[in-house]
């Protein structure tokens, strides 16, 4: 058991935590980086992720409770992606909770920010700056790389030049919020990182966007996708990073812990971002469609001692039942375990009633008798994955303070798919191995992890 005084002060700036990321996207602003080339193979470096909240006037209640409602906008947008097979669009949200990543692209460079999203495959940015640059090549229509747009977002479009009879590779996508892009595939030289000490890659697959409109602020030019699939970032890195990278995020708090307020997350890749040591455990990815999802295989998850099988057939776990995603703050479970879950929860929380969430996203919220929930003692959760991969889950990961004297738990139920959020990934290095189809998890001080 652990008491919620810790809950309240880590949740006291709830999603200025790296995870207003809210929701919809893990995003970052790239401040700097150890240098790196495509031609090192398995080099790697490490950035930054540094949260950026455009509304200071919200409470820390409002934006968990935005934060809350845009998780449930992308697990509606991931459910349809997930049952039609397609490539997955996330939402742009916007607002607060967003992280920009900063990088380079051209010759000369052009240095931007872009949001950073796990949850999609396609970089794309706005195109005007880099119709000069001499290392600009667009993609042939029909070619390899034109073939890796899913088929609903690519289109042949006319060459306007004399000198060629070709058609280029043309896209467009659309989001959850009505927000769109739309222009050329293209391949560019980026630099990642700040301009004295930078990863420069050449030939990295883009989007160059003719028409973007929605909810972009100016200070996000595109989105640089992290996702499964063959045009994301990490994917296109390829070898150069061996096919690795990891992130640690860190709970921002309150001025009871002034060292963690200046503490940055972190994003590795290559070599840099190799999970290891005698608590690191691995569980496998399962390949699945579509495969910009990462998707685990969770077998169980125990209430203190109380273990509670998830999703099986006999006695087997259903292979590649949940997806982790660093871009959905709430942890989403199948409806039918959640309602077992639900029980076991409410029975193993010491004083502390059981209430209502008046807004009605949370399904158990809990208050003491005086309001404050200081003497509220809550249970550890484990969540355990394929390959003895436990996942210790401290109640920072999975309650949160809803509203002043309201505590609510931030695993949800869900009628199609699971989602393994953020909230619950914090304070753990979590290492991806695309050559392995690897996850790791390693409890980590994120604050202080460098």
């Amino acid at each position: 058991m652990a008491s919620t005084t810790t809950i309240l002060n880590l949740f006291a700036s709830t999603t200025s935590l790296c995870l207003a990321i809210g929701v919809c996207m893990l995003s970052v602003i790239i401040e700097a980086s150890s240098s790196s080339s495509s031609s090192c193979i398995y080099g790697g470096f490490t950035v930054n992720l540094i949260p950026r909240d455009s509304d200071h006037q919200l409470s820390q209640f409002d934006r968990l409770r935005n934060a809350a409602y845009r998780s449930m906008s992308r697990i509606n947008r991931l459910r349809h992606s997930s049952l039609t097979e397609k490539a997955l669009q996330s939402e742009i949200v916007a607002g607060g909770g967003e992280y920009l990543m900063r990088i380079s692209i051209g010759t000369p460079p052009v240095e931007l920010l872009a949001i950073a999203d796990t949850g999609s495959d396609l970089i794309w940015t706005q195109c005007r700056p880099y119709r000069r640059s001499s290392s600009y090549h667009a993609v042939a229509c029909g070619s390899k790389l034109c073939n890796a747009l899913d088929n609903d977002v690519r289109a042949c479009v006319d060459q306007k030049s004399s000198s060629s009879s070709s058609s280029a590779c043309g896209y467009t996508y659309s989001y959850g919020d009505h927000s769109f892009t739309n222009g050329n595939l293209a391949t560019e030289t980026f630099r990642i990182g700040s301009s004295s000490s930078s990863s420069v890659e050449e030939g990295v697959v883009f989007g160059c966007g003719n028409r973007n409109g929605g909810t972009f602020e100016e200070q996000a030019a595109g989105i640089i996708g992290l996702g499964g699939g063959p045009l994301s970032l990490n994917s296109q890195l390829g070898d150069s990073i061996g096919g690795k990278f990891s992130y640690c995020l860190v709970p921002l708090t309150s001025s009871s812990s002034p060292s963690i307020n200046n503490a940055t997350s972190k994003i590795s890749f290559g070599k840099q971002s190799v999970v290891h040591g005698p608590d690191a455990v691995v569980t496998p990815l399962v390949p699945k469609e579509p495969q910009t999802y990462y998707y685990l295989t969770l077998e169980a998850i125990s209430v203190g001692q109380k273990r509670l099988p998830y999703n099986t057939v006999g006695n087997a776990a259903l292979e590649g039942n949940i997806i982790i995603d660093s871009g959905t703050t709430l942890t989403f479970l199948d409806s039918e375990f959640f309602n077992e879950l639900e029980s076991a929860v409410e029975g193993a929380v010491k004083n502390g009633k059981r209430v209502s969430d008046p807004k009605g996203i949370f399904s158990i919220c809990f208050q003491d008798g005086d309001n404050n929930n200081d003497n509220m003692e809550l249970p550890v959760l484990t969540a355990h994955f394929r390959g003895a991969a436990d996942v210790k889950l401290e109640p920072v990961n999975t309650f949160a303070q809803a509203e002043e004297g309201l505590l609510c738990f931030t695993m949800i139920p869900s009628n199609d798919i699971a989602i393994f959020g953020n909230l619950a990934q914090m304070n753990y290095l979590v290492g991806y191995d695309l050559h392995q189809r690897t996850v790791s998890f390693k409890p980590t001080d994120c604050a202080n992890h460098h």
